[in-house]
């Protein structure tokens, strides 16, 4: 039997409901006989539970992977872009202008090649491409 996962901000909340309110059920219902667990469920909801959420994030064990999620894996994002991931990489300087070139021409390739396999707008690609290199030239002159 597997564990039951929830999103990160999900598990965050229910950890911080439940602590308060087992923090609160102690000291209301049987403040002698539980006083030790009052303030240990407020500081290990608190102060362990919830900063590991947050510092381990997906590898924390009740918290699903951001790919098995529902809404979030099927919004397209900018790493989802390579020409655009590309362009961040080179611009932070993660990849020299070498590699940017070589990958953005095995882009560019790429690109040609899938529009030539089964696109019927592969004539729209090319002319994006061609766009594409000239506004490269215009970027490094």
């Amino acid at each position: 039997m597997s564990l039951p996962t929830f999103e990160k901000k999900r598990l965050i909340g229910l950890i911080a409901i439940l602590s308060f309110g087992l923090t609160s059920l102690f000291a209301v219902l049987l403040p002698e006989v539980l006083g030790a667990l009052i303030p240990a469920t407020f500081i290990l909801g608190f102060f362990v539970l919830v900063p590991l959420v947050l510092l381990l994030g997906e590898d924390f064990p009740l918290v699903e992977s951001e790919s098995t999620g529902g809404e979030s894996a099927s919004t397209p994002t900018a790493t989802d872009d390579p020409l655009a991931t590309l362009r961040e990489r080179y611009a932070t300087g993660e990849i020299g202008e070498e590699e940017f070139e070589r990958k953005l021409d095995r882009l560019l390739e790429t690109e040609e090649l899938e529009g030539r396999v089964g696109d019927a707008d592969g004539r729209d690609r090319r002319g994006a491409r061609d766009r594409g290199e000239r506004e490269r030239e215009r970027e490094l002159d």
